[in-house]
């Protein structure tokens, strides 16, 4: 692929990332550059919506994926839950030199998009240490936090270097990382913990960093199994890499609480899949014993069966 400048991004999935990170991006490129794209039942839903950022209204643009055109650049910023859906949806807006970066929770989103658009055009990636909140159509947040991603073994290296080049303009802290897979692992670990511990016990950031507590036990045992996982899958995380992300969540606003916790609060279908599902299936194929994933899942089944 040619090394391009990216002028034109659509967003796939128009929750608290994409607001916030659309924005930056809008800020720079103009309003008229960035699009949210949905498919048409969703924009009949959403389209009307009227969705403020730190108290501000925004006017980010919705699309119908049946009247968008192809970007220079798609950014996932959904749920793994409507992944399937997403990757329908993203065949209006990729083209021939389209470059796709997906900063979806887990590390199976990139596959599937390679598998539909080729790992070519497509970077992994993730993002961390924002302490965004999108509840009732307003994202407030303090902390715009990073991006980290980077290539895989078949992705072109000119795409790295444009999305790199807007992340640079449109003032987005982030980093390209030699070693990518490491990094989202390290992140998968911490989503094990906090994200899944959050939901269960309804908590927040301080109950669940919380010397001595019940929620903190659930967090590190949580990481803990899912740090032995990647070690088995070839992944080199070590208790270190456990130690900085818990004294990482101990400097986030205690009153805060992660994506998953949020969804308890909307009755919203988690990635509970994404999470202890993907821990709970690695660990059976390297016969490896995760008692506490297995109970997080159980557990968190169970409460979205009861709403």
């Amino acid at each position: 692929m040619h090394p391009m400048r990216i002028n034109k991004v659509a967003f796939i999935g128009k929750g608290g990332v994409g607001l916030l990170y659309g924005s930056m991006i809008a800020r720079v490129l103009g309003d008229d550059a960035v699009e949210f794209v949905m498919d048409d039942a969703r924009y009949e839903r959403h389209a009307a919506d009227q969705l403020k950022i730190n108290g501000e209204p925004s006017n980010l643009r919705s699309v119908r994926a049946s009247e968008a055109t192809p970007a220079d650049l798609v950014i996932l910023t959904i749920k793994t839950t409507g992944l399937t859906q997403a990757l329908d949806t993203m065949e209006a807006v990729v083209g021939p030199e389209t470059r796709i970066a997906s900063l979806c929770n887990g590390i199976t989103s990139e596959q599937k998009i390679a598998e539909r658009f080729g790992w070519q055009r497509t970077v992994l990636g993730i993002c961390q240490g924002m302490d965004a909140v999108f509840l009732n159509n307003e994202l407030t947040y303090d902390k715009p936090g990073e991006i980290r991603f980077g290539a895989s073994p078949d992705t072109d290296p000119a795409v790295v270097a444009d999305i790199a080049e807007l992340y640079s303009r449109a003032g987005i802290a982030h980093v390209v990382e030699p070693d990518i897979k490491r990094r989202m692992w390290t992140k998968l670990m911490m989503n094990v913990g906090v994200n899944q511990t959050c939901m269960v016990y309804g908590g927040t950031y301080g109950s669940v960093t919380e010397r001595g507590s019940e929620q903190r036990r659930s967090l590190v045992a949580a990481m803990r199994e899912a740090c032995v996982v990647a070690n088995a899958e070839g992944v080199a995380i070590a208790e270190s890499d456990l130690s900085q992300m818990v004294e990482l969540l101990e400097t986030l606003d205690p009153e805060g609480m992660p994506s998953m916790a949020q969804d308890r609060i909307a009755r919203r279908k988690t990635e509970v899949e994404e999470f202890s599902g993907t821990i709970c299936r690695l660990a059976a194929e390297h016969g490896i014993e995760v008692p506490q994933n297995e109970w997080l899942y159980q557990r968190i089944r169970e409460i979205e069966a009861s709403w």
